[in-house]
């Protein structure tokens, strides 16, 4: 099946703005093949105000965000891949969600292992994760 990722960031985006609230992305700029300027960066991640009146051109499929928008008064033209968004939620009131960290090579493995032979993978188990999961308040 396909990521369900952004399906969730389009449904999302709209609710939040259907709800007059601020649209605003929290995106990993250490993931390949994003464009954001890197200044305003903090920490590997950006967040970003992608409402309707901040930006111009928004394009969101399920590949990445694109859109154009101004950062200092200088436009910058941005893109995003899906796997690069870590959440999406509302300025106001922070209702949205937040998203699984994921692997810039996920794709890529999973057309590695498409070899045309109809054999099972072994039988191992996955390694099971440790620690707690934990969220952080972004304001």
């Amino acid at each position: 099946m396909n990521s369900s990722r952004p399906y969730l960031v389009r449904a999302l985006y709209e609710w939040i703005v259907d709800n007059d609230c601020t649209p605003h992305m929290l995106v990993n700029s250490e993931f390949p093949a994003v464009q954001v300027p890197q200044g305003f960066a903090s920490d590997g991640q950006i967040v970003l105000n992608v409402s309707p009146s901040a930006v111009r051109h928004l394009h969101m499929d399920n590949e990445a965000v694109s859109f154009e928008g101004r950062f200092g008064g200088v436009p910058h033209t941005l893109y995003v891949p899906i796997g690069a968004i870590l959440g999406i939620y509302a300025r106001e009131n922070g209702q949205g969600m937040v998203f699984d960290l994921e692997s810039p090579f996920e794709d890529d493995e999973a057309i590695d292992g498409e070899d045309g032979d109809d054999v099972p993978p072994p039988d191992t188990e996955p390694p099971r994760p440790s620690g707690r999961p934990s969220l952080k308040v972004v304001k």
